[in-house]
């Protein structure tokens, strides 16, 4: 079970220095127009099952090449929406810098509530809960080697990351999520491994699934094989995967 954190691409609030928020009108620019058609490439080896995204336009414009090449409609997720921020929607960041909450976001993040807006700890709640659940229900439908797209915002996909890393909240700042990059998280029984974080171009075929192994049923195979690792399993010293 195995979700693809998309990034939506470079925006024309991005350019601008401005916080967007969930300004309206706010879309891809030039380049981010340009990271969205690459997208399509750095996932073709990939067997996508969904494609879900926020409701805002610059996620919508992301998706649509990679949706249109796949035939799949993307599915919208009001949970994967960004960050509320109220009175800061819209303002330069050069002047969101000398605001007192900025430290708190900065340094205490679990404690920051923009005025008017929602807190970072809410939003983390909210989209942590979308992904486990869409990749419990895609996992039922689809089997546990599925491969899925969630294309959001940088501070949501932050917070799903911390979550995956089994890192606070007040940590999450030390986590870079660039436009358009890519952050690969798979869920198992007991635990999420973080395979890939803010990648911009990385190969991904380590990521298209394997069939399962036959088992061996002819009359003199051993009944006491030895016990293998679970998916769920670290393996001491690091992966051996190539």
């Amino acid at each position: 079970m195995t979700v693809i954190l998309l990034r939506h691409g470079r925006s024309t609030s991005n350019t601008a220095g401005t916080l967007a928020g969930r300004s309206d009108g706010v879309e891809l620019d030039d380049l981010g127009r340009e990271q969205a058609e690459r997208v399509v490439a750095r996932l073709e080896v990939l067997p996508l099952a969904a494609i879900v995204r926020s409701p805002l336009l610059r996620c919508e414009q992301t998706v649509a090449p990679l949706a249109a090449a796949r035939e799949l409609e993307p599915v919208v997720e009001d949970r994967l929406l960004e960050v509320d921020y109220g009175e800061w929607t819209g303002k330069p960041i050069k002047d969101l810098v000398g605001e007192p909450l900025w430290k708190v976001v900065q340094q205490h993040p679990s404690a920051a509530v923009f005025p008017g807006g929602e807190g970072l700890a809410d939003v983390q709640i909210r989209a942590v809960r979308a992904i486990r659940e869409i990749d419990a229900r895609l996992a039922a439908e689809h089997g546990a080697d599925v491969l899925w797209v969630a294309c959001s915002h940088g501070d949501v996909i932050k917070s799903v990351l911390a979550d995956a890393l089994g890192s606070h909240l007040d940590q999450f700042q030390r986590i870079v999520v660039d436009p358009a990059s890519i952050s690969v998280v798979r869920y198992t029984e007991t635990r999420p491994f973080v395979h890939r974080l803010g990648d911009l171009g990385g190969d991904l075929t380590q990521f298209v699934p394997t069939p399962p192994a036959e088992t061996d049923t002819t009359a003199g195979a051993p009944s006491d094989q030895a016990p293998t690792a679970s998916e769920s399993d670290a393996v001491p010293g690091g992966s051996t995967g190539q």
